[in-house]
Parts: structure tokens; C-alpha cells; sequence
């Protein structure tokens, strides 16, 4: 099974993004968490599930649904068994 590794930045990008979230409503903020936190153990299994970027890069996009909108995971295949995300973001629409 693939390991999910997290650079520092998309663990800022969540944090941001938890906090932001939390002065309207700390219960969706838990979920909003949740909710990316499962969409990146999607990888452990599927790390080709996200679309491809459209650049030379071999970065992917997992669009993960929430709410009207959805979250993005930025990530790349480090090795065979790694996966790197790289970036988190919120997106309001695919």
C-alpha cells in the first residue's frame, strides 16, 4: 500500500483552512478536516485517482466534494510507494 506524505505547505493549507471555517461553525470545520483527511487515505490505495495536471509535471488534482463546493489535493507520486500532497485548497466548483 502507498504511503501519504504531507509537505509542510498542505498542512498549513489545512490549518488555514480549519480556521477559517472555525469562527462560522466549529462543527463544519471538524468535518471539513475529516472530510480531506479521508479523501488523502483514497490515495493508500488509488494514488492515480486524481486528474492529471496539464503540464509535465506528473502532479494530480483529487477533487474531494464538500458542501456547494469541494477541496482540492495537489500531489505527485514521489516513488512507487509515496505519495507527496503538496498543496490543500477550497475550491467552489470542479
Amino acid at each position: 500500500m502507498t504511503t501519504v506524505k504531507w509537505l509542510p505547505e498542505a498542512v498549513a493549507d489545512i490549518e488555514r483552512l480549519h480556521g477559517f471555517l472555525k469562527v462560522q461553525s466549529p462543527e463544519a470545520a471538524s468535518r471539513a478536516a475529516t472530510t480531506i483527511l479521508k479523501g488523502a487515505v483514497l490515495l493508500k490505495s488509488r494514488p492515480h485517482i486524481g486528474r492529471p495536471m496539464p503540464d509535465e509535471t506528473g502532479r494530480r488534482e483529487l477533487f474531494i466534494p464538500f458542501g456547494a463546493g469541494a477541496y482540492v489535493l495537489r500531489y505527485m507520486r514521489k516513488d512507487k510507494d509515496t505519495v507527496v500532497v503538496i498543496r490543500v485548497w477550497h475550491s467552489l466548483g470542479r
